[in-house]
């Protein structure tokens, strides 16, 4: 993610979090992740873990240029616990593997993850996941796998930015410093908060190679992670996505491969681009996501009180 060439950045805060937020770390397997926790008064209704896309940490879901931004506040007021992850590669996993990660071992340290986070927190009903971009093809990938008795069970799935087929020439999927790419992430200065762009600072870091090398095969690859996804699916394209094709046939025809999913809902976020969760339109976004993992939530449970996370 890219920030306007000749932006003042000298007055970001690296490492600044919303009231009630707190960093962490995760033992996940090989690794150690960073990541940031917000948790409810009581009892947490369910757990949402946040996934952020390419080139972004943890603080994608804790946006501090305004205080609407933070879907890690916003959920825990909610009586969801929310912990957003360093992705492997990025945070403190950065000097463990410097060029990142492929997807698929994405997928076994988000495994190892999670399974920690069960016995360490309690999650309640289960987990959703909440991801955007690149991060939104590891929620595909994990979701995809078959599901691990040791892991908490996954309830649902929400992804924005994510699309099967690129808008782009995929030759700029292989620059890595990103040059003339801002457009496609921001879409319009007018998305966004003042500050916004000095305060999102601590938040860019650099792609890993072996996390970009995979981008080109995604159109197939989609397709074959999602006919294997049996958990309900929603799918946010930004006003100004750029960045994916989501016309009104694709969009269809991306929703019509996820033939073993109970629930596939698409939505479209007005006054946005690709990062919603940064811009003005942050916190309708996510309430639109919390009220569709609520609706999962309820399904599952029958409306009871939460569970202990140990069982669906």
């Amino acid at each position: 993610m890219s920030t306007p060439a000749g932006h003042d950045t000298r007055d970001a805060v690296p490492g600044a979090t919303s009231p009630g937020v707190r960093p962490i770390t995760v033992p996940a397997g090989p690794l150690t992740l960073s990541a940031l926790i917000a948790e409810p008064a009581g009892p947490p209704r369910a757990t949402v873990v946040a996934v952020p896309g390419g080139g972004t940490g943890a603080g994608y879901f804790d946006g501090q240029a305004h205080p609407d931004l933070s879907l890690l506040a916003l959920g825990a007021r909610l009586g969801y616990t929310v912990i957003a992850l360093d992705r492997p590669g990025y945070g403190l996993s950065a000097s463990q593997v410097p060029s990142g990660q492929t997807l698929a071992e994405q997928s076994s340290v988000l495994r190892h993850a999670l399974t920690h986070l069960r016995g360490r927190y309690e999650l309640g009903a289960g987990v959703f996941l909440l991801a955007h971009s690149f991060g939104g093809k590891l929620a595909l990938t994990y979701a995809a796998d078959e599901p691990d008795a040791q892991a908490p069970p996954l309830l649902g799935l929400d992804i924005s930015g994510l699309g099967r087929d690129y808008a782009v020439d995929p030759g700029v999927l292989d620059d890595p410093h990103r040059h003339r790419q801002w457009k496609q992430h921001w879409g319009a200065l007018r998305f966004y908060p003042p500050d916004t762009f000095a305060k999102a600072v601590s938040v860019v870091a650099p792609m890993p190679a072996r996390e970009r090398s995979e981008a080109r095969d995604w159109p197939l690859r989609c397709a074959a992670l999602a006919e294997r996804v049996r958990v309900p699916v929603r799918l946010t394209f930004a006003e100004r996505e750029l960045w994916w094709r989501h016309d009104e046939d694709t969009v269809a025809d991306l929703a019509s491969l996820f033939t073993r999913a109970p629930v596939v809902r698409v939505d479209r976020q007005s006054g946005a681009g690709h990062n919603i969760s940064l811009g003005w339109a942050a916190r309708a976004y996510h309430l639109k996501a919390l009220a569709f993992f609520e609706e999962c939530r309820t399904l599952l449970t029958g409306g009871g009180a939460a569970t202990d996370g140990r069982r669906p």
